[in-house]
């Protein structure tokens, strides 16, 4: 524990890539305590973790965000600079063009604060692209007037609302996420269905997205999933569609919080110990490609928060080609046990 006291109180030391990579590898084990992620897949029949076919293509449009979550792996917010340039966007439009992916999945930060958000949304429409997923927290809408509209932007091009809301009841929302982001988040959700979200007939996507608020992983995404359709409908007369159940992974702000609470070795084994070779082959890095705010490629955004760069001659945007990107192996570390453990985990919720 003294490293973990040690660590808690310098957390520069983790606010780097290359040190939160470095402690995942070592941390407080001893060799051979915990075992490595490749030989646990390598165990299993896993191994080498390649490709499938390519659905998924998902750009982080920068780490600028209203809010402050405790729980966030991109370390978002306000005084975050890092924003995709339109000359980044127009080289992702030219990958639109040709991809065999089918749906383009925006994320953040607040996606909706980049300058170019509305834009890029359109010239994609353009492009091709028929599903659209924005990563909204929902907040962003009430943030300010110019954004208030964005429920209506989001109806006339069909996007796909995936929002975060921690729980549905205020206290555990609001300390994971700040005070008054529960209210603010509900009035949200009215907003998005009175335009028709997650209404019969519309086909409009609305989903939310729960975190676990402390060191334990998430319960089964189901049973979850109705008890908040229950509670929203009858408290606050809110319908969503599906209720996505994604498991913390010790990285960024959650790893500090781990580091803090002296909660990290008993959740990389609690991690380790709910292992599921079948989540392996549903895992989000084997259908889609991440692109950073700056137009680097990795296999998932967690691997992007850890500066790990895909394995292969094409790394960035600008050089984009599917066919070599599909050859490659993808890089792997510690953390992949988050996407592993007990249902799986992945942007789209439980995989097994």
């Amino acid at each position: 524990m003294a490293l973990l006291k040690s660590l808690s109180a310098r957390k520069d030391d983790l606010s780097k890539p290359e040190n939160q990579l470095t402690f995942l590898s070592n941390g407080i084990f001893k060799e051979g305590e915990l075992p490595l992620f490749k030989d646990k897949i390598a165990e299993t029949g896993n191994a080498p973790l390649k490709p499938k076919k390519l659905e998924i293509l998902q750009l982080n449009l920068g780490y600028m965000c209203n809010q402050v979550c405790s729980h966030c792996h991109v370390d978002a917010g306000p005084d975050r600079k890092e924003i995709m340039t339109k000359e980044t966007m127009e080289q992702c439009l030219e990958v639109i063009k040709t991809t065999k992916a089918h749906t383009l999945d925006l994320t953040g930060g607040a996606p909706e604060m980049n300058p170019n958000f509305r834009w890029f949304v359109e010239e994609a429409s353009k492009a091709g692209i028929k599903d659209f997923i924005v990563r909204s927290n929902l907040t962003i809408i009430l943030a300010n007037k110019k954004y208030h509209d964005l429920p209506e932007f989001f109806k006339k091009y069909k996007v796909h609302v995936v929002s975060s809301l921690p729980f549905y009841k205020r206290e555990k929302t609001d300390k994971q996420r700040g005070n008054g982001v529960f209210d603010k988040s509900i009035k949200a959700l009215q907003m998005l269905n009175a335009v028709g979200y997650a209404q019969p007939g519309t086909n409009l996507k609305l989903d939310l997205v729960y975190n676990p608020a402390g060191a334990f992983l998430p319960t089964n995404q189901e049973a979850l999933q109705k008890d908040f359709k229950k509670a929203l409908k009858e408290d606050f007369n809110i319908d969503f569609d599906n209720l996505f159940a994604i498991t913390n992974l010790p990285i960024s702000r959650f790893l500090e919080y781990l580091i803090a609470s002296e909660n990290y070795e008993d959740y990389m084994y609690a991690l380790v110990e709910a292992y599921n070779p079948a989540a392996v082959e549903s895992v989000m890095c084997t259908n889609t490609i991440s692109v950073s705010w700056d137009g680097w490629l990795y296999d998932c955004d967690f691997n992007q928060m850890l500066a790990l760069k895909v394995d292969s001659k094409v790394q960035h945007i600008s050089e984009y080609n599917e066919d070599l990107l599909s050859n490659r192996e993808i890089r792997i570390s510690q953390h992949c046990y988050g996407c592993t453990a007990g249902a799986g985990s992945s942007c789209q919720g439980t995989v097994a």
